[in-house]
């Protein structure tokens, strides 16, 4: 059996945030998770790399070349992560999944079910749900073997509830022992219960993309950023983490977001060149400029913050929703919105 892992910069030893924009790479054998995939009897024999920044900034490059090493070496089956709860290496894994899936590769990953590398694989690989750390590597590790080494083998696999990995959103027919009525009456007697649950899963929200501005020159915009942008100290105590609150400051009077005065406390980046000037993270200095020229109307005088590490889809979704309320009432028409 063959076998092709895919880890990110960190995970693979070629460094930290510092790699995060390294290119594709080709190693032999298992690096880092992989030796705990050969001793649970799957054994990488090619490790594919990719640094963060870099597939998200070069998505299409990166994918090219990691592609191209999965048509050459045409693996049994493709191993992704894990990655945890990290945002741009799930999504990382999610895609490259997707497109092995699309040729006929069996893909096995592990991530948070909250990740965006859940729906950006559409289903193509089998996910094992994780925790939002490392702390979980020692009991998913031998899952990740284990559903590896029956699909290289062709063997198959029995459902979500079964085998423990997420619901991929496909349906197949199978012989239930109770009837449609019999078994509508058992869920509804379980729901009575508080006990919740369903034959179908449901899918994840897809919002569609609003209309175009209609007139930029008479738009007012807003500046929104979960970079954990904050004054100096973090007075309002934000959460480097885990965010259960969103922050707005006023920047009336303010042309450009001064070293002095305002700091990331992101959790999940290396915030020094951004300390050194704060605009990198929130364009402020740049949203003046345009201002001026007449780009657009008006920068809506607050900006908006919150930190987006391993934050629950649930939670993101309300502090989006209360924030859109905040901008909607201040009748602002478009949004930029600056991540890490």
């Amino acid at each position: 059996m063959k076998i092709v892992h895919y880890l990110n910069q960190f995970f693979a030893g070629i460094g930290g945030e510092e790699e995060a924009g390294r290119g594709p790479v080709r190693l032999d054998g298992p690096r880092g998770p992989g030796r705990a995939l050969a001793a649970a009897g799957a054994v990488p024999d090619v490790t594919l790399a990719c640094g963060d920044n870099y597939f998200g900034e070069h998505e299409a490059d990166a994918l090219a070349m990691l592609v191209g090493w999965l048509d050459e070496l045409r693996p049994d089956v493709l191993i992704c992560g894990p990655s945890f709860g990290s945002g741009r290496y799930g999504y990382a894994c999610g895609v490259l999944a997707r497109e092995a899936g699309r040729r006929g590769i069996p893909v096995v990953a592990a991530m948070t079910p909250d990740s965006p590398g859940v729906m950006a694989a559409e289903g193509a690989a089998h996910i094992v749900p994780t925790g939002t750390n490392v702390v979980a590597m020692k009991t998913v590790m031998p899952l990740m073997a284990g559903l590896a080494r029956r699909l290289g083998d062709g063997e198959p696999v029995g459902s979500p509830e079964e085998e423990g990995y997420l619901p991929r959103g496909r349906r197949t027919m199978v012989r239930a022992s109770d009837t449609g009525a019999a078994r509508a009456v058992a869920q509804l007697l379980a729901k009575l219960e508080g006990d919740l649950r369903t034959e179908i899963a449901p899918s994840q929200d897809r919002v569609p993309p609003p209309p175009p501005v209609a007139d930029l020159t008479r738009a007012r915009i807003a500046l929104v950023t979960e970079a954990g942008c904050v004054p100096t100290g973090n007075p309002d105590r934000l959460p480097t983490r885990h965010a259960n609150v969103w922050l707005s400051y006023p920047i009336a009077s303010r042309e450009t977001l001064s070293a002095d005065a305002y700091e990331s406390v992101h959790a999940g980046i290396d915030t020094a060149a951004a300390n050194v000037d704060p605009n990198r993270l929130v364009p402020l200095d740049a949203a003046r400029t345009l201002e001026r020229a007449g780009a657009f109307g008006s920068l809506h005088d607050r900006l908006y913050t919150t930190s987006g590490v391993d934050t629950s889809v649930a939670t993101s979704v309300r502090f989006g929703q209360e924030i859109a309320a905040e901008l909607h009432e201040a009748e602002v028409a478009a949004v930029i919105l600056t991540g890490t």
